[in-house]
């Protein structure tokens, strides 16, 4: 074994890699050695080998856990069982004193060839109840944390503990001017951005383009579109802006922005919490999801740090009432925001975290 080498491992969205993502840095820093394990094809593959591109990073194969029926629920789990023979390999190569899991389906294999391999694993749950990966997980795992204490009646009590959100410090380095420049808007202005997801989200952007001439008039737009899903025909329209996807350029646009139109992932929206950004939420649906979206939504709503307008609900007109319910509110939903819990570093959690090394 290796005290010098951590192994990571979360992927399938971005919610799954954001942590790592976020802790990677200091523990660089810090002088450890480490390895990501993944998939071939998912997004953590594109985010950390982007963002690390000397970070070595190991492809495994995994099979999609379900919960209901599928042909291929026939199939994965010999995927699984593969994933676990190679992410053995890899554990055994490496010989790390400590692997960390965000989630996701890719983390299943790599956590139960931890066990066998008596390598103590540590795992990260957002979203108020665990994904199925890490309900499985959990049982193999040394110690979970939850970013929710609603979530630790779900979770083993004796391993089992809450530790608040977790918010990457350049997010409070935003700078206007450069704003300014990356938008071409007024930082004095009132300004609305919209976050559909590392994805994108179809029915908010439809949304967005139903009432873009209503919402120019008194508002900035700044819009997060997704990956393929820019609109040429809006390119140079007045208070109107849209991107792709960003990555350093986040901070920016967020201080210039007064209010955030997002999901309700969980990481995203103790972010916004952090930044005391109103949010309108708009969670993935239950039709569309396991349903942790709208209980983040709703508890988000249920604390006053924003308001929320079910998928099922949204309307050309119930999404304009909504963001006046929002602007009506914002003074309100501040105060409540500036009375919540502080989030933690990702310097404090890789302290916390390696404490539980072998």
């Amino acid at each position: 074994m290796n005290n010098n080498t951590i192994v990571l491992t979360g992927g399938g969205t971005a919610g799954h890699v954001s942590l790592n993502e976020a802790i990677i840095p200091e523990l660089i820093e810090k002088g450890y050695e480490l390895h990501y394990i993944g998939s071939s094809d998912g997004i953590e593959k594109s985010i950390i080998t982007k963002s690390f591109p000397s970070l070595p990073y190991q492809a495994i194969s995994n099979g999609k856990l379900r919960r209901y029926f599928s042909i291929k629920n026939f199939s994965d789990p010999f995927k699984v069982l593969y994933g676990t023979l190679q992410a053995t390999r890899i554990i055994k190569k490496v010989k790390p004193s400590l692997i960390f899991s965000k989630g996701g389906f890719v983390s299943v294999p790599v956590v139960i060839a931890a066990k066998f391999a008596n390598i103590p694993v540590v795992i990260h749950e957002s979203d108020i109840t665990p994904g199925l990966a890490n309900k499985i997980a959990s049982s193999f795992a040394k110690h979970i944390f939850t970013t929710f204490e609603e979530t630790l009646k779900y979770l083993p009590a004796e391993k089992a503990s809450s530790i608040g959100a977790i918010i990457r410090p350049d997010l409070f380095n935003g700078n206007e001017l450069i704003a300014e420049q990356l938008t071409g808007f007024k930082a004095y202005k009132e300004t609305i951005i919209i976050m559909g997801g590392s994805q994108g989200a179809a029915k908010i952007n439809e949304a967005i383009y139903d009432n873009l001439d209503e919402l120019t008039k008194k508002y900035q737009i700044i819009h997060l579109c997704g990956k393929g899903n820019l609109n040429a025909l809006l390119t140079g329209k007045p208070n109107y802006i849209a991107f792709e996807y960003v990555t350093t350029e986040l901070p920016h646009l967020l201080k210039i922005s007064d209010y955030v139109i997002t999901r309700a992932g969980s990481n995203s929206i103790f972010e916004f919490l952090a930044l005391k950004k109103p949010m309108l939420l708009i969670p993935l649906s239950i039709h569309a999801s396991r349903g942790d979206q709208l209980l983040n939504a709703n508890y988000f709503e249920n604390q006053g740090f924003g308001i929320v307008l079910e998928e099922e609900h949204l309307t050309q007109q119930s999404f304009l009432e909504s963001i006046t319910k929002l602007v009506n509110a914002k003074e309100t939903i501040i105060n409540k925001q500036k009375a919540a819990n502080s989030p933690k570093t990702p310097s404090q959690f890789v302290e916390i975290l390696l404490s539980h090394k072998k």
